[in-house]
């Protein structure tokens, strides 16, 4: 067993393990997040989501979902996924990136500043507490904002994570329409792993976004 499986079965449950300007190009992600399904899975854990309306946000705050936990040593989970999902990337002692590049899949473009890069929540917080997780102990809900196991955590650029802020799929979707399918696909098997609800909008977008795979 490696050291980062003995890291992550700590921080993870169980049933769970199984230069701030843009180059400007397009290219392929040298990284993917994990657990990412093939389109007849995500249809069908789709078809299984059970449809509610979203909750109140009453009570809500980032705090409730702890993050970024420890990994392994000095590094978190948001140094984690930059390296992860990074090309050549570079860390310090400290375990911050000071080099490499990142294929931001949103937008379609390069970067090469870690500044310039953030750790999107796939299902936001604030959805993911709209749809079930208020009801969480504070800990699952700290599982599920270091969930290193599902595709709930991709490095993408700043501005973009930013404009699609909490929103479902139904309200925003990746600039790209290329990467509809692949988003579809990670949404859908976030809140399948972990019981959250979607709305009948939600279930409509998601739908078709698959239907274009």
């Amino acid at each position: 067993m490696s050291a980062t499986t003995r890291v992550l079965k700590t921080l993870l449950p169980a049933t769970l393990l199984a230069g701030a300007v843009s180059i400007g190009v397009t290219g392929s992600a040298s990284a993917t997040p994990p657990g990412i399904p093939d389109t007849g899975t995500a249809k069908s854990e789709l078809a299984a989501l059970r449809v509610a309306p979203e909750g109140p946000m009453t009570g809500y705050s980032r705090e409730e979902f702890p993050h970024w936990g420890t990994v392994s040593g000095t590094c978190n989970t948001r140094e984690t996924v930059l390296k992860r999902d990074g090309t050549n990337v570079q860390t310090n002692a400290s375990c911050a990136a000071v080099s490499g590049s990142w294929f931001s899949p949103y937008d379609g473009k390069t970067y090469s500043a870690a500044s310039d890069i953030d750790i999107d929540h796939v299902v936001p917080l604030a959805a993911a507490w709209r749809s079930g997780a208020k009801a969480w102990t504070k800990d699952k809900r700290k599982q599920f904002a270091n969930d290193l196991v599902n595709p709930q955590l991709i490095a993408v650029k700043d501005t973009v994570n930013q404009q699609k802020g909490d929103q479902t799929p139904d309200k925003w979707k990746p600039p790209v329409q290329g990467y509809w399918c692949t988003y579809a696909k990670m949404w859908t098997r976030s809140k399948s792993k972990w019981g959250l609800t979607i709305t009948q909008a939600e279930k409509g977008a998601l739908s078709d976004m698959l239907g274009r795979c």
